[in-house]
């Protein structure tokens, strides 16, 4: 639940400064992206966009930031909100990504959103403010997508305490990025005797506001500090040359000076009610005792006091930053008691009235711990569906002994940090999940024990396939047939969901030993393919489809891609029928039969009912562009590159390999070769570090393939023996058959250098090249000739090196230069894998022998 008053605009009080300088100055931003106001608390950033906005007559989305929205759905769900109370309806294909999605689908749910925004026709102006609290990775790394693909019509303004996270230097590069500094919020001195004579009810020389000008430097909280302490002051002189020193120091003393004069009703009500990240009069009822909290709102608001109301009908307001962190360190340090009674009284409110998000924060801060557990294990599926970062943050902030007795917190606390990919903790916490749960036999009911220990395993399975040891991931399964022979409810859960995560699905993407894999996969597909729903072994199926095909047993491989589209259990989970009609397609491809191929990736885009559809299908047809390319369609293939919204720059997630392969792919085919080499090299560089052997093999085949294409046969080489070298231990085929035609001229005259060198490559074996050519029905010849390796032109310079003559000796014999000579030799040199003159006379030798 998203909590309106996050999304209305602030009130700007009728008494504010006129700043025309910085209206103009935030005017700018209108011909940029991104406009960011960024300086330290007390600068009037929220004031003055709130006043701009109230000016610009433009159409604005309105987020007022805080620490609950450090998770990335969260986050999100609160722009995309903002968003439709301008333009209703929108964002409808988004929401569900957004309110139930996983926290890992990162930038194919902000391409959508993105999309929307397209098509919305008018300009729109979206505002963060206090970005500065967010501090979660994910969510700054899809903020740098969301501004890099950002439509022109759409102007983002951040205000922020701190520098951002995000890269803006390609931004203020291409002039798209505005910024507004702290030199630019604080005052004029002409604003700073504006505000202290028309603003305030003292009497103030010129002088004497100068002075208060200088010494803060124009802060405008500083200012306003002042004038409450001096609306209290004796002597007006003495108090203003007392005011100096750092803004810190300063707002300290201030706040001092005017907290020591507040009557004890008022400073009591702030500093029990400052643990408030917003509140009403009965929020703050229930906190302080008083019945009279309305009248003391608004006597704050009245006396200026850094407090805001939050809509236009002064029902919720918050403190001012500066205020609220002042109040608390005193709270927190003279009267601990009363600490934790107000957060247990402000969690009591807050839970009655459904803000449970809310009331966990503070019956965490109150020491109710068992309150805290009772109420994140009572919204334990929307945590993990949605507030992912939120149940981390939680549980690492409970005393372990907290939910000893709740293991199903512990196994949903272990599923998020795996499907967030916080692996290492995920393994630690499965380690002494396992020591804490033996000991609970006997004090557990032991179907709900046997439950509890077969959901760990399960896990534990996990944890030991992500480290590639598939002897102990079968020995973890073998004890969860021991403990829920009916499986773990952790096995299917999310899997009609988006994670963008194909290690858990596609066990070949992670496992490099395929026939370690082969055997796994058969056992537990023989144990599993009889019981009547379950559906965990669909995975399975798909991923020995896959290897089978890879091996080029094409009629074994469509037999257990085929499995699945017979089973009713598998029918509900996307992730299942994604991978198997994926393999389906390729092996009909394979067999030639295109049009087959083309229809089931058709009849998948119909089959996914999954509320993350939108997700799913940037990798279905990233896979029909692949296809397209193989069946000669590069138009097709280029319709999904305009539309796809990747580009070579992009950075390059774990989660997407596919889809970048399938760009590298359409943009060679479309002759952009050099930004397909960009996209290739990373691709490796990403691959390597993350040790992913097929798809290091099929982007070595890319690369070599690219290099074929625009003719640099060195480079192509080089690449294409890299890939035979990883792909022979494990008997790879397809990976090189389905580049076709090409992929046959490049290993034919491959193979004829590396049997007409004298110092062929050691790592090739010769007799898997002449595997794969076979396969490709190409007759190989075992003796090739030098007359099959060497040009006319070649074989003649050859016979007269051989026959003792100098290259100028060469030249005049051959009518040519001395240059064409060398060009001659050098190829020739090339192709034999020769450095000299000695080694070129041997090698004439051998072949005359």
């Amino acid at each position: 639940m998203i909590v309106a008053t996050k999304l209305h605009i602030p009130r700007v009080r009728n008494s504010l400064v006129s700043r025309p300088r910085l209206i103009s100055k935030l005017n700018e931003g209108m011909d940029t992206k991104l406009t960011l106001v960024s300086a330290q608390a007390g600068y009037g950033k929220t004031t003055a966009l709130s006043e701009w906005v109230r000016q610009c007559n433009m159409p604005v989305a309105w987020v007022s930031l805080d620490k609950h929205d450090n998770d990335w759905a969260q986050f999100w769900s609160c722009v995309r909100a903002s968003i439709t109370e301008c333009v209703p309806d929108f964002g409808l294909a988004v929401e569900p990504l957004f309110d139930d999605g996983p926290s890992m689908t990162l930038e194919p749910a902000i391409a959508v959103l993105l999309n929307e925004l397209n098509h919305v026709f008018n300009e729109l102006v979206i505002v963060l403010d206090d970005y500065h609290v967010i501090e979660t990775p994910t969510i700054h790394h899809s903020m740098t997508y969301f501004l890099e693909h950002l439509p022109p019509h759409i102007h983002l303004y951040i205000a922020s305490r701190t520098a951002l996270t995000i890269p803006t230097t390609r931004l203020l590069a291409k002039g798209e990025l505005h910024r507004i500094h702290m030199q630019d919020l604080r005052f004029q001195l002409d604003e700073g005797i504006e505000f202290f004579q028309d603003t305030t009810d003292l009497a103030l020389s010129k002088e004497q506001v100068t002075e208060l000008f200088h010494q803060t430097e124009g802060w405008i909280s500083g200012l306003q500090l002042a004038a409450i302490s001096l609306k209290q002051s004796d002597n007006i002189n003495a108090t203003i040359h007392q005011i100096r020193g750092q803004q810190q120091h300063i707002s300290d003393y201030l706040l001092e000076e005017v907290f020591h004069h507040l009557p004890d009703s008022i400073s009591t009500f702030l500093l029990e009610t400052s643990i408030l990240n917003r509140m009403n009069y009965s929020l703050c009822q229930a906190v302080t005792g008083q019945m009279n909290c309305q009248e003391q709102l608004e006597r704050l608001v009245h006396l200026n006091l850094f407090v805001i109301p939050l809509d236009d009908h002064r029902n919720w307001y918050r403190y001012h930053h500066l205020l609220s962190d002042f109040l608390q360190q005193i709270l927190f340090r003279t009267d601990p008691e009363k600490w934790i009674q107000v957060h247990t009284r402000a969690a009591n409110w807050l839970e009655e009235h459904g803000f449970d998000e809310e009331a966990v924060e503070h019956y965490i801060e109150g020491n109710r711990f068992a309150d805290a557990v009772r109420l994140i294990e009572k919204n334990l599926h929307t945590l993990v569906q949605s507030k992912s970062v939120v149940l981390i943050r939680w549980v690492s902030a409970l005393p372990e002994n907290s939910f000893a007795e709740k293991p199903m917190i512990e196994l949903f606390y272990i599923s998020v940090l795996l499907g967030v990919g916080e692996w290492k903790v995920a393994f630690k916490r499965v380690e002494q999940a396992e020591i804490r749960f033996l000991a609970l036999q006997g004090e557990m009911d032991d179907i709900q024990w046997n439950q509890v220990m077969g959901n760990l395993y399960f896990f534990c399975s996990v944890t030991t396939y992500l480290q590639k040891d598939l002897e102990r991931t079968s020995g973890y399964f073998e004890l969860v047939e021991q403990f829920v022979p009916e499986g773990s409810l952790f096995q299917t859960m999310g899997r009609n969901r988006y994670q963008g995560n194909d290690v858990f699905d596609d066990h070949l993407a992670l496992i490099n030993d395929l026939h370690a894999a082969e055997a796994f996969l058969l056992k537990w597909i023989t144990v599993w393919e009889n019981k009547q729903e379950y559906p965990f072994v669909g995975y399975l199926y798909a991923s020995y489809s896959k290897l089978l095909y890879e091996w080029n047993r094409l009629d074994e491989a469509e037999r257990y891609a085929s499995k699945v589209l017979e089973r009713k259990d598998m029918q509900p989970f996307a992730r299942i029928l994604i991978h198997n009609y994926t393999s389906a397609s390729r092996i009909q491809q394979a067999k030639g039969d295109p049009n087959r191929a083309s229809q089931l990736l058709t009849q998948l885009k119909l089959q996914i009912d999954s509320p993350d559809y939108d997700l799913f299908m940037l990798g279905v047809e990233a896979e029909q562009a692949c296809l397209s390319l193989q069946q000669g369609s590069i138009q097709t293939a280029l319709a999904w590159l305009r539309k796809c919204g990747l580009t070579h720059t992009d950075e390059i997630p774990m989660n997407r390999i596919a889809e970048y392969l399938a760009l590298a792919k359409v943009l060679a085919a479309c002759e952009r070769s050099d930004e397909a080499l960009y996209v290739l090299d990373r691709l490796n560089e990403v691959l390597f570090k993350e040790d992913r052997l097929r798809d290091q093999i099929k982007v070595c085949i890319a690369q070599s393939m690219t290099y074929q294409s625009i003719g640099q046969t060195e480079a192509a080489y080089l690449h294409l023996g890299t890939a035979l070298h990883l792909a022979e231990p494990e008997g790879y085929i397809r990976s090189f058959l389905d580049e076709g035609p090409k992929m046959q001229e490049l290993l034919s005259t491959y193979l004829k250098v590396q049997i007409g060198s004298l110092i062929p490559d050691p790592k090739i074996s010769l007799s898997y090249v002449k595997q794969l050519l076979k396969a490709l029905d190409v007759t190989i010849e075992e003796k090739l000739t030098l007359k099959e390796i060497l040009t006319e032109q070649e074989m003649k310079v050859l016979h007269l090196i051989a026959s003792g003559l100098s290259n100028k000796e060469i030249a005049d014999r051959l009518y040519v230069t001395g240059e064409t000579v060398k060009f001659h030799i050098k190829n020739m040199y090339r192709k034999l894998g020769i450095n000299n003159r000695v080694q070129a006379l041997q090698h004439f030798n051998s072949f005359i022998e």
